[in-house]
């Protein structure tokens, strides 16, 4: 009975196969940052403007709070003159128990930052009960609008802009 297998050269045919088409998949993989990065802009823009809906079908104050030194946002039920995320946070409808906690390096798999972030000099938006952007969370003042920056590694930058009176979410490429 004779057993049959590889030989060498033919093992060798497939390691030299799988190398080549490893590095024609491997920069195509590093491509990938700016995609990342745009998919948190979307995602942040689109959680501004779900605060804003929100704000309006519930004719209640909602305050879109980011912190870019933690790298993320979350969304709050504003019900005084301030807010805590403890007892301000709302819930998303993923699940029981799930606060609106957004991690943008869980967004864009760590590709993207959150760079700065000013609305009248902080760094959170609020939504009146009218879904109208507003100074603070106790004035009906309007507010003069503001924007944040999102950015990644490569110099890739977007700034979000949250207009004054409306609210309307405008996104512009910067950098990169």
């Amino acid at each position: 009975m004779r057993r049959r297998g590889y030989t060498l050269l033919e093992v060798m045919i497939v390691v030299v196969l799988l190398g080549i088409a490893a590095a024609v998949v491997a920069p195509n993989l590093r491509g990938s940052e700016p995609i990342r990065v745009q998919t948190a802009v979307r995602s942040l823009a689109s959680d501004i403007m779900f605060a804003q809906s929100d704000a309006l079908a519930y004719q209640q104050r909602r305050a879109v709070v980011l912190d870019p030194a933690a790298n993320t946002y979350w969304i709050a039920e504003v019900t005084g003159n301030s807010v805590d995320f403890a007892t301000d946070a709302m819930y998303k409808v993923d699940g029981p128990d799930q606060r609106f906690l957004v991690s943008i390096d869980d967004l864009s798999g760590g590709a993207a930052q959150l760079i700065s972030a000013d609305f009248d000099g902080l760094e959170m938006i609020v939504f009146d009960e009218l879904g109208g952007p507003v100074a603070d969370l106790t004035s009906d003042t309007p507010a003069s609008g503001g924007s944040l920056v999102i950015g990644g590694d490569n110099g890739l930058q977007f700034r979000l802009r949250v207009e004054p009176y409306t609210g309307r979410v405008t996104v512009a490429r910067e950098g990169g």
